[in-house]
Parts: structure tokens; sequence; C-alpha cells
């Protein structure tokens, strides 16, 4: 459980860190970002160990990715640029 636990944390730092890098006009602050994928991470190999029990580590660090790159497309702003407007009302 230990070695998830760091594994998840890792998956999310690495997962915060990539999408900053490549989305980083449309991501709100660094540290949001890189908690966001922590947070993630760590709650997605939660719920898969506590789905599936103690089926090994490859199932719970899959569940802490999926969790993860989900919580941090929360966090896309749209583009800017793109000419859309709100109809009046």
């Amino acid at each position: 459980m230990l070695w998830e636990t760091l594994g998840s944390a890792l998956i999310g730092l690495l997962l915060g860190w990539t999408a900053f890098h490549r989305l980083a006009h449309r991501l709100p602050s660094r540290l949001l970002v890189q908690s966001t994928g922590v947070a993630g991470a760590l709650f997605g190999a939660f719920v898969t160990h506590s789905a599936l029990g103690s089926g090994g580590p490859l199932p719970a660090l899959l569940g802490a990715a999926v969790v993860s790159t989900a919580a941090l497309s929360l966090l896309v702003r749209p583009a800017a640029g793109l000419g859309r407007r709100s109809a009046p009302a």
C-alpha cells in the first residue's frame, strides 16, 4: 500500500508537470495544477484499491492516472481568441 501511495503521488506530479508545460497558457497557477494532479492521483488510487482490493499495484496506479487526468482536465480554460461570444438576451 505504501508503494501504491508513493507511486500515485509521483504519477500525479508527473501528469501535473506535463500538463502545465504543454498547456501553461490555458491553466491557472503551477501550484494549483501540481496539487490537483497529486490529489486526483491519490484519490484515484484510493477508489481503485477500495473497489478492487489488493490485486497488485498496477490497477491502483492506472486508476490514479485516470482520475488525475480527469481532475487536471477540469482546470483547462478555453483558448483565447476563438471569437466566441454569448448571444444577447
